[in-house]
Formats: C-alpha cells, sequence, structure tokens
C-alpha cells in the first residue's frame, strides 16, 4: 500500500519550480492584444500533463532561439487570469473552486477543454452539477450553449438532457431573463438587477423588459484616460458605468440616461442613479441612490471620465475613483480615493 502522506510537500515543491525563473525552457504567450501575458514553464511537465500542449512541444523541440530558449507557444483563446490558475493545476495539482466566481469556473472549464486536461474537465463539471445547480439554471442560455458546442462536456448535456422539464421551463421563460453579459466584472446576475432599477423596479419584482448590455469600453483594454472615455462615450445615451476597486471585492457603478459630452455642462434627468455591490459575490449587498437634484444628475467634463453629481463620484485621472460628500445623490460607499482595477461602460439596448 502506498502512503500519500508525502503528496502535499510533492505538490509545494512543483509549485516552487513554477515560481523559479531560473531554469525554465518554455515561454507562452497568453491573451491577445492588448490583455497579454508572458508565462515561465518547464517542458518537461508541460510535456506529460497536457496533451495538446505536446503535440505543440513535439513539433518545436528542436527549434532553439537565440536568446537559449527552447520553445514560445502562443495561446491566444485564453485569458491570462484563467491560465494561471490552470498552470498552477498542472504543476501542483491544486485549484480550490470555492475560491473563484461560478463565471471563472466556466472559463477555467473551456480552457481546460483546449488544453485536453481531460481529469480537469471531469472534476470542473461535475462540481458545477453538484454545487452550482442555481446557478446554472439563472444562466441557462450561457450553460446550454457551452456544453453543447464541446462535444468533452458529457456530463453537463446529461445533466441538462436528465431534466427535460426543467429545461423546456428554462426555454418558454427566457424572455424575461437577462442577457448573457460581455463583462470582467459583473454577471448576469449583476445585470438584471441593474435592468430592474432602470425600470424602477423593486428588487423582487419580475422583470418587464430585456435589456442587452453592450460592452463599448473596458479600461484593461481601451485605456482607463478622460480623453479615451470621451471619445468613445460621447453622444451615446443610457450607458452603466461599472468600476471594480482594486483589492477589494467592492463593484461600484451609475446610470446615466443622457449622453456623454466633452463640453462643460450638467445633464438634467430624474432618472439617473448610482450603486454600489459591496460583495461582488452577493447581488444582495447592494445599495441603489437615485438622484435627489435632477439638475446636478450629471456632470460632463473633458478632464474626467463619468461624473455623477457634482463631482461626488467619478474618475478624474487614470485609474483613480474619488467619492465625495454627497449631494445630488445619497451616500452608497465610504468617502476617499480609490485606486480602480477595472472598469467597464455598457451601453443599454431594449429589445
Amino acid at each position: 500500500m502506498y502512503d500519500d502522506k508525502f503528496l502535499p510537500k510533492l505538490s509545494q515543491n512543483l509549485l516552487e519550480i513554477l515560481e523559479d525563473n531560473e531554469f525554465y525552457d518554455v515561454t507562452i504567450e497568453v491573451g491577445n492584444d492588448p490583455y497579454v501575458k508572458i508565462f515561465r514553464s518547464h517542458m518537461i511537465i508541460l510535456n506529460y500533463r497536457s496533451s495538446y500542449l505536446r503535440r505543440i512541444l513535439s513539433t518545436n523541440v528542436n527549434k532553439k532561439n537565440n536568446d537559449g530558449i527552447l520553445v514560445h507557444i502562443k495561446l491566444p483563446n485564453i485569458l491570462p487570469e484563467i491560465f494561471q490558475m490552470i498552470l498552477r493545476y498542472i504543476y501542483g495539482g491544486r485549484l480550490s473552486l470555492e475560491e473563484y466566481d461560478t463565471s471563472d469556473i466556466i472559463k477555467i472549464l473551456i480552457a481546460a477543454n483546449e488544453l485536453s486536461l481531460q481529469e480537469l474537465i471531469t472534476h470542473l463539471q461535475s462540481f458545477l452539477i453538484e454545487n452550482k445547480k442555481n446557478w446554472m439554471e439563472q444562466n441557462f442560455n450561457l450553460i446550454y450553449k457551452t456544453s453543447f458546442e464541446n462535444d468533452s462536456f458529457s456530463k453537463l448535456q446529461n445533466f441538462y438532457q436528465s431534466d427535460n422539464s426543467k429545461l423546456e421551463s428554462k426555454i418558454i421563460t427566457k424572455e424575461i431573463s437577462s442577457k448573457s453579459i460581455d463583462s470582467r466584472i459583473i454577471t448576469s446576475h449583476h445585470a438584471e438587477l441593474i435592468s430592474k432599477w432602470i425600470d424602477k423596479l423593486e428588487n423582487t419584482d419580475k422583470m418587464k423588459n430585456l435589456y442587452e448590455f453592450k460592452l463599448i469600453l473596458r479600461g484593461s483594454r481601451d485605456g482607463f484616460s478622460p480623453r479615451k472615455f470621451h471619445e468613445i462615450c460621447d453622444y451615446k445615451s443610457h450607458t452603466i458605468s461599472i468600476i471594480k476597486v482594486t483589492s477589494s471585492n467592492e463593484i461600484l457603478g451609475g446610470y446615466n440616461p443622457t449622453m456623454w459630452k466633452s463640453g462643460l455642462s450638467f445633464g438634467n434627468t430624474k432618472d439617473s442613479f448610482i450603486f454600489s455591490f459591496k460583495n461582488k459575490k452577493n447581488v444582495e449587498e447592494n445599495i441603489l441612490s437615485r438622484v435627489k437634484d435632477k439638475n446636478l444628475a450629471i456632470c460632463n467634463d473633458p478632464d474626467f471620465g463619468p461624473v455623477f453629481g457634482g463631482y461626488e463620484f467619478c474618475l478624474p485621472k487614470d485609474n483613480i475613483l474619488s467619492i465625495k460628500r454627497p449631494v445630488s445623490y445619497e451616500s452608497i460607499s465610504e468617502v476617499g480615493r480609490f485606486s480602480v482595477e477595472e472598469f467597464e461602460v455598457f451601453q443599454i439596448i431594449k429589445d
């Protein structure tokens, strides 16, 4: 009988090898411009852990570059943050799924399929079915589409096929469900609640309108500067600005039904609001503040990004969020200046 008490130490040592910058012989370029990251790795480990990477390595192993690195691999279809999670699994056999959002687990599953990590594919499907049934029901379109676009996801396919009545019910009620959303900050749950706020419904009310959240700006892709914000967002109405605070689970944002402009002016509206999700993993922990002074609802300033109220909630420069004492809105967060990890603007389109 083998004693597996030594496996944790082995796993730790292999992860230390991953973090060692001295003996690597493979570089992996992950993502697409401008969101690209280079990872250093080791051929011998990749060769035995991924059949997909083994095929790539087998065709490049004799092509040594001038800098001494044996192989340079490109993986443009995988996000760098997702690949970093997978690389830790490849080396150390570790992946604590409880730490990740369910939407990230779906991205890990899709990436694992591309890398032919069958053990991980099977485990992720089982985890979703056993622990995330409610989330999958609420994001039916995304999961159903994902599961039947990949032959490797047989567990998810069987899960849906074995529950035919629920499947039909979801198809029937699809028209009152929020659409999937291209966001690195919020999920369709957040989008559904924001849609209710736009329609001035209570959180517990049923949705009346189906909105598309069309991504028009992403800070990590397009830049965080006020100039870039106005270049992309000016003369667009019905926009939601979403901000993820660095080193925090808090999400903040605001809705502007009027057009953004570069000239100094105030936007007059009674329908704008600002909001906060204190914990991005729990949409119930939210604060909604509707405008109190419609004459100072929105401020247009070419030297700032989105400004709500009299500069009481705004992005004054790259990667900075400023929250001041509330005047035009109720307070949604503590007063101060905060570093911005990600910033997205969506245009709300009604079907």
